[in-house]
């Protein structure tokens, strides 16, 4: 049980600011995920995708 609470003390507080910045961090990381898959499409369409074709290429 000690040894929790060492654990609990000494990588507590890296913890809970990792948490903050990824809860932080998620909104901007949907905004780049957006914006990759407009940049997937343009570039699609400029090389003569067809839309089908995108959206494998987009949906994995």
């Amino acid at each position: 049980m000690e040894e929790i609470l060492k654990l609990a003390a000494n990588y507590g507080f890296p913890m809970v600011v990792a948490g903050y910045l990824l809860i932080k961090i998620e909104p901007v990381m949907k905004d780049l995920q957006k914006s990759i898959n407009s940049l997937t499409i343009v570039v699609a369409r400029q090389s003569g995708l067809e839309t089908e074709e995108i959206s494998k290429i987009i949906n994995g």
